[in-house]
């Protein structure tokens, strides 16, 4: 019944993905701000639910290291798999006057959230410090984007923009309730090997929690919508790192026992490659994907042995 529920899952994720692309860019035409911009925020905060919900309940359940790892391998899987898959089926363009602005908040979240980490401990100071610097960049984001698409005059394209709302909304719907589908089955198999949370948390619930981002991004190049899936990426890991943690931090303080040295640089070392990719070339091409599933493929194959 396990693989069943996996098959399910996965049809879920297919259809909720399409839905999801289709309307985030009609809703950002009738808005008059960038596909980027809803890829950023709408988009990776909706595909990121998953990590939030599963961090939250891990940590209640005093599992800190599925908390933790689920985002820290999260943030590597979406840089690493969902952008290296994105690039290999449709090389991905970068708008570079928006990137250094979303760069640099994604460089930000990212060096606090290795600090956090490296602290042994999340308070409700940090948490509350994390989801502030969230609203700030979101905030930032709306108004210099708007103000940019008014100054090139684009018209509106689409019609209501509530029906382009619901769709994206249902897409993100079925999306979610695919990656449960997906991610509570595939823990149930992987509790059975006797896998232990650290490599759960960073592997089979990481990978899982990012099927949305993955789903989305893959459909997102094959309508060659490459800024949404770009956005996507870029929005879910300030998402990750800032409010997933942060806001559980708020609830309750998050305490982590297992050393994530490696991990951490690993996610760093993806982001600072994300980063210098993106501005020295403006271009992730499909080489550059497949070095980044290689270097995925053996990041895994380094948490296996």
């Amino acid at each position: 019944m396990v693989y069943v529920w996996l098959i399910i899952g996965f049809i879920c994720l297919i259809y909720g993905g399409n839905w999801l692309v289709d309307g985030s860019v009609k809703l950002a035409k009738r808005l008059g701000v960038s596909p980027l911009l809803i890829g950023l925020t709408l988009v990776g905060f909706g595909t990121s639910t998953p990590e939030l919900i599963t961090s939250l309940l891990a940590v209640f359940d005093k599992s800190e290291g599925i908390a933790v790892g689920n985002v820290v391998g999260s943030n590597i899987a979406n840089i690493l798999l969902v952008l290296g898959v994105a690039a290999v089926l449709s090389p991905v363009q970068v708008d570079l006057k928006s990137f250094r602005r979303d760069g640099t908040f994604l460089a930000l979240s990212s060096l606090i959230l290795v600090f956090a980490v490296l602290l042994g401990r999340i308070g409700h100071l940090m948490g509350f410090v994390m989801v502030g610097t969230l609203f700030i960049y979101v905030a930032y984001s709306y108004f210099s984007d708007k103000k940019q698409q008014q100054e090139q005059n684009n018209p509106d394209e689409c019609g209501k923009p509530i029906m382009a709302l619901g769709q994206t909304i249902i897409g993100i719907s079925l999306t979610l309730l695919g990656a449960k589908l997906l991610v509570t089955n595939a823990s149930l198999l992987a509790r059975e090997w006797e896998i232990s949370e650290k490599v759960i948390g960073l592997t089979i619930v990481a990978v899982g929690t990012s099927l949305p981002e993955l789903i989305t991004s893959i459909i997102s190049a094959i309508h060659k919508h490459n800024d949404v899936a770009f956005g996507n990426v870029v929005g879910s890991n300030i998402y990750n790192a800032l409010f997933i943690l942060g806001l559980t931090a708020v609830f309750m303080p998050i305490e982590i026992r297992e050393k994530m040295g490696l991990d951490l640089w690993v996610m760093m070392g993806a982001t600072v490659a994300l980063i210098g990719i993106a501005l020295w070339k403006k271009r992730f091409s499909r080489g550059i994907g497949v070095l980044f599933l290689l270097a995925y493929a053996v990041y895994v194959w380094r948490l296996f042995i």
